[in-house]
């Protein structure tokens, strides 16, 4: 008589639970591993700490808090998918020895960046260079001891004070980006200055659509700026 080689129903359901079981465990074990890998990235991609240092440029004289230079900075950046913790720090009024003077509270401690938007004060009311140069230098070499990495705006004086006063200010901000290894942005107010359509009615504050200008033209500095920080976490 030919043998049957069939299996019993229980034997068949038997299989079957292990099977599942097996394909279960399986599927947890892929999820872990993928978690584990896309550890590494999360970290990495956590929010740079950024403190904007400046003056009412940068404080949004005349605009709601939502069109000032930090806030729409941020948002340009979280377009380009770049996270950043925002810290205004912007004063009305300040000129460079007064950010000096705020500076320990204005940047708190697990700061990892600054881009510091200071002097323009200092060219409208005719501040000794000296002064001036001192002043971000100190910025510049607390912030380096501190081991918080610094992005220079740079600032012109305005010609009423004559080429030699210019020429001497209008250099610190190359000669301090050097000498520190900072990222320069030229001049902050590039492409805004002197149009009467960007600026409100005093000439000298940007509009809403100015701050957005000052931001487009700005990104891409900020940009390299943050992805050398980024480069050096990893």
């Amino acid at each position: 008589m030919a043998r049957s080689y069939g299996t019993s129903a229980g034997g068949v359901e038997g299989r079957m639970r292990m099977f599942a079981h097996m394909l279960v465990l399986g599927m947890v074990l892929t999820m872990a591993g993928a978690a584990l890998a896309q550890a590494p990235a999360l970290r990495a991609t956590k929010p740079i700490k950024l403190v904007v240092l400046g003056d009412s440029l940068s404080a949004g004289l005349g605009l709601p808090a939502s069109s000032a230079f930090p806030e729409r900075l941020q948002k340009a950046l979280e377009i380009k998918g770049i996270e950043v913790d925002m810290i205004s720090a912007g004063v009305s009024g300040d000129t460079s020895s007064g950010g000096r003077d705020r500076l320990d509270w204005s940047v708190p401690e697990g700061t990892e960046a600054v881009i510091v938007e200071l002097g323009a004060n200092d060219a409208l009311r005719g501040i000794d260079p000296n002064v001036t140069r001192a002043a971000l230098t100190d910025i510049l070499t607390r912030l380096k001891a501190r081991k918080i990495a610094v992005m220079l705006c740079g600032m012109v004086a305005p010609p009423n004070y004559g080429s030699d006063y210019s020429a001497r200010f209008n250099a610190i901000y190359p000669d301090l980006a050097k000498s520190f290894g900072a990222p320069l942005y030229p001049f902050f107010l590039e492409g805004v200055a002197a149009d009467a359509r960007l600026n409100q009615a005093d000439g000298l504050h940007p509009t809403a659509e100015g701050v957005d200008v000052i931001v487009k033209n700005i990104l891409p500095t900020v940009e390299a700026f943050l992805g050398a920080i980024s480069g050096q976490r990893s």
